[in-house]
Order: structure tokens, then sequence, then C-alpha cells
């Protein structure tokens, strides 16, 4: 048996993305949404593995909300990159099995590593 719980958040920031030809290339913002998927195989008593608001208030402490992504990271900060980072952000406290990022309502990036 396995659950996936999914939990999502938002943030805003801008960026602009290195190395790149095309509009991208110039400072722009986004209201990324952000999905985290945690896989469990247990149960407590209760019939809750992990509290939601557990994997909200981590992801909420990781997101750089109104930031500039670019002084932020030491990487390009694409939808890629930062599902990457805040997959491993938080795979130290919980079981993760993906994260996606959304930069609008029709283009996302997921990070997992067993896909």
């Amino acid at each position: 048996m396995r659950w996936i719980l999914r939990v999502k958040d938002r943030f805003q920031a801008a960026h602009f993305l290195k190395d790149y030809k095309g509009k991208c290339e110039k400072v722009h913002g986004h209201t990324f949404h952000v999905e985290v998927q945690v896989e469990v195989r247990k149960l407590k008593k209760t019939g809750i593995s992990i509290d939601f608001e557990e994997i909200k208030k981590k992801l909420s402490e990781i997101l750089p909300d109104h930031t500039f992504l670019n002084e932020t990271y030491d990487f390009n900060p694409s939808a890629e990159n930062l599902s990457r980072h805040f997959f491993f952000e938080l795979k130290k406290c919980f079981p993760v099995k993906g994260v996606t990022v959304w930069e609008s309502e029709d283009a996302s990036a997921t990070y997992s590593e067993n896909h």
C-alpha cells in the first residue's frame, strides 16, 4: 500500500534565463505554483501519515517569495532547476516523490528521481 500526499503553494518572483535566446532572456516575473508529492506507506493510529500542515510549513519556508531569483540562487532559475532545488530541500524532511513548478497555467517542470 502507498499513498501520495499532495501539497500546493505559490510564490511571486522575477528572473531571467542566462544563455537563452528569446523573450525569457529579459527580466520578467511569474506567479509560480509549486506542487509537492510525498509518498508514504504507513499510517499512524489516527489514519494520517504526515500532517499536511507540516509539509505546507516547510514548503512555505523554502519558497523565495518576492525575490529576484538570479540573485537568490547560484543556478539558472528555470522551472526545471527550481523543481530540482525544491525537491532536495524538501527531501531533507519528507519522503518526496516529486516536485512540480508551474511558471504559468500551461507550462511546468517536474523533478523526481524514480521515473
